[in-house]
């Protein structure tokens, strides 16, 4: 599926609702007109798309992020897939291997969720901390499935980015490009040397929880790309921020969307990271990362 030209955000969430499993209310991200206004924000910045990563188990809602699409003017490609253990359905213990992968063809070819719009990427499917459930491992082998039927690429969550590694060598030993995995959150493990091991698979990895510094801080991220940018592999990394939270919007006095072009972004440059190098993660690697598909 192809990109438009300009900047990407590659892992956000425009709508989620994890409330239910969270029992909190701020973890269903419902603002439909304040996302329009941040994203008109983003549109003016140079933002032109934006990978919604919102999965069965989350309260997908297609039409919703299509209606933000449309009146903020960005590019918005929508996922199918199963998120981690504690927010799957039933449907995943129920079903097998090449149910779940039908499953996933289904919404690529024909709507997501009985709609008529159509998933571009397979993900964000996850293993938990340091290892898969056995249900976590078989979303993974149907994903692998349902990309060597239709070649949409595939994102993964790696939770507080452990058993990256492993699950570029899973997709490895299944014969899939892994120039079409990108391994999300591989910014939290907090290690160079490890996030270079990952890269050295041929995948791409996602810095993707920026600003999060209740997680971990940002000049930590900066240090580990420019560990990266040294190596060589800055072709291989991408940038967004996992927006899920009300409380993370502009509106609530959060950092809102823009913090990765205000904020982040400046320190970058202000650490030494080339301009080129900036550029490659913002738009090159998405366009690259995505290509063309069947």
């Amino acid at each position: 599926m192809a990109l438009t030209q300009g900047i990407t955000y590659m892992h956000e969430h425009v709508t989620i609702d994890l409330s239910g499993t969270k029992g909190t209310d701020d973890t269903n991200l419902n603002c439909f007109d304040e996302t329009v206004a941040e994203f008109k924000k983003l549109y003016a910045k140079g933002v032109r798309n934006m990978v919604d990563v919102t999965v069965t188990g989350m309260r997908p809602n297609p039409l919703y992020v299509q209606a933000v699409a449309e009146q903020s003017g960005i590019n918005i490609i929508q996922a199918t897939g199963f998120y981690t253990q504690r927010f799957f359905p039933p449907l995943v213990e129920s079903s097998s291997v090449d149910q779940l992968a039908a499953f996933m063809v289904r919404e690529i070819r024909a709507g997501i969720a009985g709609t008529d719009v159509r998933a571009g990427i397979i993900g964000e499917i996850g293993s938990s901390k340091d290892g898969f459930t056995p249900d976590e491992q078989k979303v993974f082998e149907a994903a692998v499935l349902a990309h060597l039927e239709t070649g949409i690429p595939i994102t993964t969550h790696a939770t507080l980015g452990t058993f990256a590694y492993a699950q570029a060598v899973f997709f490895q030993e299944r014969g899939v490009d892994t120039a079409k995995v990108l391994i999300s959150h591989v910014d939290l493990c907090g290690d160079a040397d490890y996030a270079l091991r990952v890269l050295e698979q041929g995948v791409y990895v996602g810095f993707d929880t920026v600003g999060k510094e209740n997680y971990f801080p940002d000049m930590g991220r900066v240090n580990m790309l420019q560990c990266i940018e040294r190596a060589g592999y800055i072709d291989r990394v991408v940038l967004s921020m996992d927006i899920t939270r009300k409380s993370n919007m502009e509106h609530t006095g959060g950092i809102g969307y823009s913090y990765l072009l205000d904020q982040f972004v400046p320190l970058l440059r202000e650490h030494g990271i080339r301009e080129d190098s900036i550029e490659q993660m913002l738009v090159t690697n998405p366009q690259r990362f995505f290509g063309e598909t069947v």
